[in-house]
């Protein structure tokens, strides 16, 4: 049975999710559909490592602003966490704002999760829900995201939910002929990002370098490889991944 509060969160996110829905429609007719796999070596995330060599499905349906998207991952060691994502996202001009709904396949006690369990307090559930706002300046593009539903899979020490936040800054460019992308992610507080300390640390510096490989005259596959330190855990990463 869920609480009021779980009922009001949910509440929450499907008026926001119908918001979002109703405003982009209006926008324009057109509707665009993208689906894609990328193969990587490892499957690093925000200066996180969450698993081994792994396949990571996503399709995207926009149509005018709106945009409702799903992503996968499926790592090839059975002990590597599966994972789907649901993001609604609406863009205005340079900002754009969303909602993600996290689920895996194992609950933060570690027992087989059911995907229909939404409660935050369950020993089913393993959603977790995240809202992010952003704005593209052109050369440089920052997001906020937060954790603010679903089963935190971090808490504080009193076991209240730590509202786990990601700030990222984001700068595009083009050198010797690939395009490039530098990264840089800090966390505010005390969450789900840190490891040794309880306060501001920067977890994420990445860069990464994109390039099509020619595999015959009719068929090619873009690449890209990207490097990584976690200041704060005092970890580097090194990847690799092709996407088709």
């Amino acid at each position: 049975m869920k609480t009021k509060k779980q009922t009001k969160n949910l509440a929450i996110i499907v008026s926001c999710a119908t918001l979002l829905l109703s405003t982009g429609i209006d926008a324009q007719n057109e509707t665009k559909v993208a689906v894609a796999a990328d193969v990587v070596s490892g499957y690093y995330w925000r200066g996180e490592d969450l698993g081994g060599l792994s396949v990571q499905p996503s399709l995207g349906i926009t149509k005018g602003n709106f945009t409702v998207s799903a992503w996968g991952n499926v790592g090839l060691d059975e002990k590597d966490m599966k994972e789907m994502d649901l993001t609604a996202a609406y863009t205005i001009g340079k900002v754009n704002i969303g909602i993600t709904d996290y689920s895996f396949n194992r609950t933060p006690g570690g027992n087989t999760a059911k995907y229909f369990s939404y409660g935050a307090h369950s020993t089913e559930s393993a959603h977790l829900f995240e809202g992010n706002i952003g704005y593209n300046f052109g050369p440089l593009a920052v997001n906020w995201y937060t954790n603010f539903a679903g089963q935190d899979y971090y808490k504080k020490k009193d076991g209240k939910r730590a509202y786990s936040s990601y700030f990222e800054a984001v700068a595009p460019f083009t050198l010797g002929g690939l395009d490039m992308k530098a990264e840089v992610g800090v966390t505010p507080w005390d969450g789900a990002y840190t490891t040794k300390t309880d306060k501001f640390a920067v977890v994420n510096i990445g860069l990464t370098a994109k390039k099509t490989v020619k595999i015959s005259d009719t068929f090619s596959v873009p690449a890209f490889a990207k490097i990584a330190v976690n200041p704060e855990s005092r970890k580097a990463y090194m990847i690799f991944g092709l996407t088709f």
